[in-house]
């Protein structure tokens, strides 16, 4: 299968990079300093996809949600760079095959947070948008990949937005885009994308002699 496009747009965690042990880890640690166990926490809020600083409103008073947005981003930050994350398979692969001004990461982290993961595993993409950017409306709302695109200076409907969450996919098709998901954090049956694949060692991109960008499954 291949995707004739302009640009990929990616999603960070497990998508790029894998954060699950870490972020289970430090967000166990940091609820049951609030007295919760991480099972409570994520019972009482929709964690997925959201911008930390929107779980912390929800999770605290609002006289402690600043300190313990802080507290949460210096621990997660703490892990990745204690070598907490790791890339997922092909990821480095096949960001080396691709300029940089024809891919972006799309991320409802913070930049502190996002930046430090891949740079620990040595990713370090020109165009990141993260929760900190100048966004009103999050996954599965289209605004965060039609940022990216504005700022590659591509159409839409020629980006392709690689994805292992159904939230994220949704926003992709929202925004007009290809979708490819990854099953590393959900079966197929739960994704609906143009294609799915197991990680990226199932893709590869290059550029034609015409300058678009193919990307090619299997």
């Amino acid at each position: 299968m291949r995707f004739p496009a302009d640009a990929l747009l990616f999603d960070s965690d497990e998508t790029l990079v894998s954060s699950l042990r870490s972020v289970k880890r430090v967000w166990s640690r940091w609820a049951e300093s609030y007295g919760m166990t991480l099972e409570e926490a994520m019972a009482r809020v929709e964690v997925h996809g959201r911008p930390a600083a929107e779980i912390v409103a929800a999770l605290l008073p609002a006289d402690q949600a600043a300190e313990g947005l802080r507290r949460l981003i210096d621990a997660e930050v703490a892990d990745a760079l204690a070598g907490g994350v790791v890339p997922v398979p092909g990821a480095l692969a096949l960001l080396a095959s691709l300029p940089e001004d024809r891919w972006a990461v799309v991320t409802s982290s913070s930049r502190r947070v996002a930046g430090t993961r891949l740079g620990r595993v040595g990713i370090h993409p020109k165009f990141l948008i993260t929760s900190d950017d100048d966004i009103t409306r999050f996954k599965p709302h289209p605004e965060p990949f039609l940022l990216a695109a504005e700022r590659l200076g591509f159409d839409p409907a020629r980006c392709v937005v690689v994805e292992d969450a159904p939230a994220g996919l949704a926003a992709g098709r929202a925004a007009g885009m290809a979708t490819i998901a990854l099953t590393t954090t959900h079966r197929p049956d739960q994704l609906d994308a143009d294609a799915t694949v197991a990680d990226l060692t199932a893709l590869s991109a290059g550029v034609t002699t015409a300058g678009d960008l193919e990307i090619t499954i299997g």
